[in-house]
């Protein structure tokens, strides 16, 4: 696997990407549009996965090639974002489990939370089906993982 300039980084095992709100965020009322923070969650989890030393690109390139997709998601909207915040997508990865990977996020403005998710993340391969996530992907992603609740 080649190494991705991240644009976010780990502390500790917790991913923090930022984000800019920009004008075409938002929609007529000012604040970002609801589908857009499924955008941000997905640009936190796609720099955590290159900051952990893995790219989309690299889970084509394995043989055979795999890729991950969104399984199941469930948002909670606690207050809008506005034009020129300065948000920060928090990731953190919970676990892994056959051929899914279970995550947290959040966006924060500051310390106030703006919205959080929770994610089942499948790896599939290219014919649709599911694929158990390989033990190099696990090496990876181990330094990365939340510990298993007591």
């Amino acid at each position: 696997m080649r190494a991705y300039p991240a644009i976010g980084a780990f502390v500790g095992r917790e991913h923090r990407f930022p984000v800019r709100v920009y004008y075409e965020d938002t929609d007529f009322s000012g604040f970002v549009y609801h589908a857009n923070y499924l955008k941000f969650f997905e640009r936190g989890r796609s720099d955590g996965l290159h900051a952990a030393g893995v790219s989309h690109t690299d889970l084509l390139a394995w043989d055979p090639p795999a890729t991950m997709v969104v399984r199941h998601m469930s948002i909670d909207f606690v207050r809008p974002a506005v034009v020129e915040d300065d948000l920060t997508v928090l990731t953190r990865f919970e676990g892994l489990r056959g051929a899914r990977m279970f995550a947290r996020q959040t966006i924060v403005r500051g310390e106030e939370i703006l919205a959080s998710a929770r994610l089942e993340i499948a790896m599939i391969g290219l014919d649709g089906r599911p694929r158990k996530i390989p033990k190099d992907f696990i090496a990876l992603f181990e330094p990365w993982l939340d510990p298993p609740a007591p």
